[in-house]
């Protein structure tokens, strides 16, 4: 019988983990509540969903923790905020406010220690 040992995240996972907590404690300190965390559909990933008076924020965190690839903001790339756009449609039908929801799509990002939050990152495309 062959018994393994459950492994530790892979560390690339953690720091994002991290960074989605810490994202969420910084958003939640300026008066955003938390709706939800990790929406996952088959059209992606949204790390934090959250509101902001009337106005429903879908949230991407990024975390570079090196310089050399780019800064966490580089990383979302037009076919990446496709994909949020199409989740995030997906989330407002699942929660019937396809038709009166106001929403944005913000960005936070850790380049360093320091978080970067960009309300109104991009608009849906299309």
């Amino acid at each position: 019988m062959n018994r393994r040992r459950p492994s530790a995240p892979a560390p690339h996972l953690e720091t994002g983990n991290r960074g989605e907590r810490r994202a969420l404690e910084h958003l939640t300190g300026q008066g955003l509540e938390l709706l939800e965390c990790n929406f996952r559909c088959r059209a992606g990933e949204i790390d934090l969903i959250m509101r902001d008076g009337e106005v429903v924020v879908f949230v991407e965190v990024r975390v570079r923790t090196h310089p050399g690839y780019g800064g966490a903001l580089a990383s979302i790339t037009p076919a990446k905020q496709r994909r949020l756009a199409r989740a995030a449609a997906r989330w407002l039908q699942r929660h019937r406010l396809t038709q009166r929801a106001v929403c944005r799509f913000d960005v936070v990002t850790f380049d360093g220690e320091r978080p970067q939050w960009l309300r109104h990152a991009f608009t849906a495309p299309g």
